[in-house]
């Protein structure tokens, strides 16, 4: 049973802006996995793991 993929929460706490990374990126991205979107601020993700309910809230990055 799979869980689909695993994606890393972010909340800036400079701009704002919720987004999320998926996992699978980590290799691809690099040290700028987890940075904002809008702001380039490094975050703490505040949550990871399967799809969560608000999954939604937050912008996936690709």
């Amino acid at each position: 049973m799979s869980w689909g993929e695993c994606f890393f929460y972010y909340n800036c706490e400079v701009c704002g802006k919720k987004y999320k990374y998926a996992a699978d990126l980590i290799p691809v991205i690099g040290e700028r996995f987890g940075e904002c979107p809008v702001c380039g601020c490094a975050r703490t993700p505040e949550k990871d793991g399967a799809r969560t309910p608000d999954d939604l809230e937050y912008e996936e990055i690709k």
